[in-house]
């Protein structure tokens, strides 16, 4: 019975860990930071499709660049598989790559 307590505590003690609300547009590694202080460029995918991109030195973040219907938006901003515009902007951390 008391290993059934434990388990059920775990378990309690656990979800109630996966109900904390996090801010996922602030920055909270070396050089914590709010995320729109960044810039951010265009990666164009293999395909043609346009990919908003930033990188932070030791983080990056990519997410599809679409319409305001919801559609990617492939604009031939660059060649595929370029990177182009000021994604490495906005941190005092540097990027050896």
């Amino acid at each position: 019975m008391r290993i059934f307590k434990g388990i059920v505590l775990l378990a309690v003690v656990g979800g109630l860990a996966a109900c904390e609300k996090v801010d996922k547009t602030v920055d909270r590694f070396f050089d914590a930071k709010d995320l729109s202080t960044l810039k951010a460029g265009i990666w164009v995918d293999p395909t043609g499709c346009d990919h908003w991109i930033i990188d932070d030195g030791f983080e990056g973040y990519l997410s599809a660049r679409l319409d305001p219907n919801g559609k990617p938006v492939c604009s031939g901003a660059a060649p595929p598989g370029v990177a182009t515009g000021p994604f490495k902007k906005g941190t005092r951390v540097s990027d050896p790559i």
